[in-house]
């Protein structure tokens, strides 16, 4: 297995995972309360990671622009998040994890751009 695929499969299960939490975890529930977003936010925080964790893999197979579609929505999501996080004032360990998907998603896009 090379390292992009090693990445894609890492961040893949990551969303994918963090989006069902996101849907069905009453932790979830409770911390888009305290990031004062709305129930029908964290339903479509949820819906569009589990499908960008699953566009990533499938389009890594199938069509790599699946795959770079996906990294650029997750990459937006986690710009969001980073940009939530900052302005509750939560803690830099609280904070780091968004901002590091994110860039990690960025740094996705740039070789995911260099199969097509």
């Amino acid at each position: 297995m090379n390292l992009l695929l090693a990445l894609i499969l890492f961040d893949s299960i990551a969303f994918f995972a963090y989006g069902l939490s996101c849907l069905f975890s009453q932790k979830m529930k409770t911390e888009f309360i305290r990031f004062g977003l709305a129930s029908a936010q964290r339903k479509i925080t949820g819906i569009a990671q589990v499908l960008g964790g699953l566009g990533l893999i499938i389009g890594y197979f199938l069509d790599v622009r699946i795959s770079i579609f996906s990294t650029l929505g997750l990459c937006v999501l986690m710009l969001a998040g980073f940009i939530v996080r900052v302005k509750i004032k939560d803690t830099l360990a609280e904070t780091l994890p968004s901002f590091l998907f994110m860039l990690l998603n960025l740094i996705l896009t740039y070789f995911l751009i260099g199969k097509l």
